[in-house]
């Protein structure tokens, strides 16, 4: 990053390249989530598809990030669009898995409140001139919804093809859903603790 005359580093543009990569992000989930739903289950070319673009596209959470921080172009825009972009994918990606009947829809319903809830808080925030950006405990978080929700998208057990391998991945993407819900609510709670100890924090300065 370059300085002014005086020294002061220019302010970091919201017109950079991570913040672009993670506004494609968001602009593929409508297409994911089309590939996801047209191919109703069969697991087919689209689901394969579907598959594909959402690995793709959470991957580059790690790319904008690195991106960010390697070349100082870390905003608060992208610390709050970030976020909104893997919530969007992952969340969106569940609920299409349970209109298609293959994730509970109370795991997606924890979830999905979570998520929402969070990023409410951080738009609440924001209004008051506090950025909230994703915790060590969210970014696990979001790493173990990424691994569960990329197995339940291969139609593995239908490539496998014997009735052994199908209960077994079942099993598989049922533990892995598990692990997810489980680090959702626990990053979630971690999340309440901060929002309480900012508002007292402010309390006690008024």
């Amino acid at each position: 990053m370059t300085s002014s005359a005086d020294g002061v580093a220019p302010p970091v543009s919201n017109w950079n390249l991570p913040n672009a990569i993670t506004i494609v992000r968001i602009l593929l989930a409508p297409v994911f989530f089309w590939l996801l739903l047209a191919d109703a289950g069969e697991g087919g070319g689209l689901r394969w598809a579907a598959a594909a673009l959402f690995v793709i596209a959470i991957s580059t959470d790690w790319v904008d990030g690195h991106i960010a921080r390697s070349r100082g172009l870390v905003t608060d825009l992208g610390k709050i669009l970030d976020p909104i972009a893997d919530k969007l994918l992952t969340s969106g990606a569940l609920v299409c898995l349970s209109i298609l009947g293959e994730v509970p829809w109370w795991v997606t319903g924890l979830i999905v409140l979570r998520e929402v809830g969070i990023t409410v808080w951080r738009f609440v925030e924001l209004g008051r001139g506090n950025v909230v950006p994703a915790s060590s405990g969210g970014k696990l978080k979001t790493v173990a919804q990424a691994v569960a929700i990329s197995f339940a998208l291969a139609p593995l057990p239908a490539v496998l093809g014997e009735p052994e391998s199908g209960l077994f991945m079942s099993w598989v993407n049922a533990v892995l859903i598990a692990i997810a819900l489980v680090l959702t609510v626990w990053s979630g709670l971690l999340y309440v603790r901060d929002a309480v100890r900012l508002a007292r924090a402010e309390r006690e300065d008024a």
